[in-house]
């Protein structure tokens, strides 16, 4: 008999493919009352397959009382209660490395937009003003090559993006827990004091509870006029209402966000600033990433349930 599994939310076509024809797939969005369903049939699941973006909770795990492995699509783990899992023996399994490039690209995308004014220059353009007789010229960008760029979290895709900005041969600081060893850029302890040094702030560590509001007033103002800020780890990273505050004084240059605190709520006070870049969390949204990512999640649990280990398992705490 194939193992019943239970899906939160959508995922790509050709996963749902793979899964349905592999396991006795169930989507539980099909479903007009969840939690009904889950009080009434929860028992039947061995499998649950979700995302960062749905996660898993304490609560889902006790209505699927036989759980034995959980396989989520994406590398963030802040809305998958871990302990949770581990205090149940609930495998977790999960995709990083595959999106590194994309993610990193991303990063780079959104500093070289915000600094250089790109999308604020294509709107220049499309609303006429170019051609429009004394109007004043559109206005200087800030130059990303040869400059300060601080890494908040030097995991495996901040590193990817200081490889890619050591191509623009900017100056690397970070900023974690505890330095990194083996690596050539210089470990600063005091985030607050990278923020001081730099002229671009990326943001790429772990969300969750850990590091909510990481980012605080204290750490934009230390950024300061001329620093810019992006963020492509989670919006709760940083503290959303002092970022507004600070873009809209103009306490910091800019900001380029491809996460928020509530998505996919973004301040309304932000889309009249044309320092600020706003994209709908499409980090990893590439064709041949979805797809490594899709494959990620379907080799978790075939490996879990053929060989009893999975490509992917997550660090549990």
């Amino acid at each position: 008999m194939k193992h019943r599994i239970l899906q939160a939310g959508r995922l790509l076509p050709s996963l749902e493919r793979r899964l349905a024809e592999e396991f006795d797939l169930h989507l539980l969005a099909n479903e007009a009352d969840p939690p009904a369903f889950l009080a009434a049939r929860g028992h039947e699941f061995v499998g649950f397959v979700s995302s960062a973006g749905i996660g898993a909770s304490a609560a889902l795990m006790d209505a699927l009382p036989n759980l034995r492995v959980i396989s989520s699509f994406g590398v963030g783990l802040d809305k998958l209660d871990l302990a949770a899992a581990k205090q149940r023996g609930i495998a977790v399994g999960y995709t990083p490395d595959v999106l590194n490039d994309c993610v990193a690209d991303l990063a780079m995308v959104l500093m070289l937009d915000v600094a250089r004014r790109a999308s604020e220059a294509d709107r220049f353009v499309r609303r006429g003003d170019w051609t429009k007789p004394g109007l004043a010229a559109f206005p200087l960008g800030r130059k990303v090559s040869g400059a300060k760029l601080g890494i908040v979290g030097l995991g495996r895709i901040g590193r990817t993006i200081a490889q890619r900005a050591a191509g623009f041969e900017m100056e690397i600081r970070y900023h974690s827990r505890r330095p990194v060893e083996g690596v050539p850029w210089a470990h600063e302890p005091s985030l607050t004091g990278l923020a001081q040094w730099c002229d671009f702030l990326v943001v790429i560590t772990a969300g969750g509870a850990g590091t909510r509001h990481l980012v605080d007033a204290a750490v934009l103002d230390a950024l300061g006029p001329r620093g810019f800020i992006v963020n492509v780890a989670r919006g709760s990273v940083i503290d959303e209402a002092a970022l507004v505050r600070a873009l809209v004084e103009r306490r910091i240059a800019g900001a380029g966000l491809d996460v928020f605190e509530d998505e996919p709520r973004v301040p309304p006070e932000l889309f009249g600033l044309d320092n600020v870049v706003l994209l709908p969390h499409i980090a990893s949204a590439t064709e041949e990433t979805r797809q490594a990512m899709a494959d990620r999640v379907f080799d978790n649990l075939q490996g879990f349930f053929r060989e009893g280990r999975m490509v992917s398992p997550a660090p549990l705490p």
